[in-house]
């Protein structure tokens, strides 16, 4: 099978609140024919966005062939699908083994990015993840489970930086995780904190030190669609210290302004 057009969108829903749907996804969305959502994490208000006569499937319950199957019977039918995922779709996404699927079918396709649950929660928690002087180095990773993780990436290995850190898909396994934060480096007193459903109406935020976040997490009753945050970024003083942007300091010439 080769199509021209593209017939196929992979589409970032954001984290969970429909308004951080970026436009276009909403406009792909409305115009298709098809959508095949992750149902188990996208909001389901987003089945109000199909056009009358489009055909909604969660993917939650379907194996990747039904997927493809879905998609191939679609665009043969000269039909508009939108395959709708959580957060951004390069971010634990799942998306590669479809594309490579389309890739030897010969079907185009698009990607739309979304809005990760890793920026809404740096968005939720008010903070930054790259501060001057203090870390400029964001890490995204995840702690092994049943998916594995390669050896030189190992948690341990990840805190010796001690730089910002996102850990996804890991919130249930805090205690593990927090013991190889702290075997790889981080002090016990690092500023950290656990968002779940980040944008949600039901969003938990739980900040605790490093050392005493497993305890605090347990008692929120926190096990799963939670993001993990550690690092010097989230000291809520930390802006107000040395750890400026020279971009606005009055002494600091740059190509739109010159030093006071």
């Amino acid at each position: 099978m080769s199509i021209d057009s593209i017939r196929v969108y992979f589409i970032g829903a954001g984290p969970g609140d429909l308004k951080l749907l970026t436009v276009k996804g909403m406009e792909l969305i409305r115009q298709a024919d098809v959508i095949i959502y992750a149902d188990s994490l996208v909001n389901p208000e987003i089945r109000s966005l199909a056009k009358e006569g489009a055909k909604v499937y969660g993917s939650s319950s379907l194996t990747l062939d039904e997927i493809k199957d879905l998609i191939v019977r679609a665009v043969s039918e000269g039909k508009l699908v939108a395959r709708v995922h959580s957060g951004d779709p390069s971010l634990y996404g799942a998306i590669m083994e479809q594309m490579a699927l389309l890739d030897g079918l010969g079907i185009k396709y698009e990607v739309v990015p979304g809005v990760s649950s890793l920026v809404a929660a740096a968005a939720a928690l008010k903070a930054e993840f790259t501060l001057p002087e203090l870390t400029q180095t964001l890490i995204v990773t995840r702690r092994k489970g049943r998916t594995p993780v390669p050896d030189t990436e190992d948690l341990k290995a990840m805190a010796s930086h001690q730089s910002s850190m996102a850990i996804f898909l890991s919130a249930g396994m805090i205690r593990e995780v927090v013991s190889e934060l702290l075997a790889g480096g981080y002090p016990a007193d690092t500023p950290a904190a656990v968002v779940k459903r980040v944008s949600w109406p039901d969003q938990q935020i739980c900040r605790a030190p490093l050392g005493k976040l497993p305890e605090e997490v347990e008692k929120a009753g926190i096990k799963n669609h939670a993001l993990i945050l550690v690092g010097k970024f989230l000291d809520r003083n930390a802006g107000s210290g040395g750890s400026r942007s020279r971009l606005y300091a009055k002494e600091f010439s740059h190509g739109r302004r010159k030093a006071k």
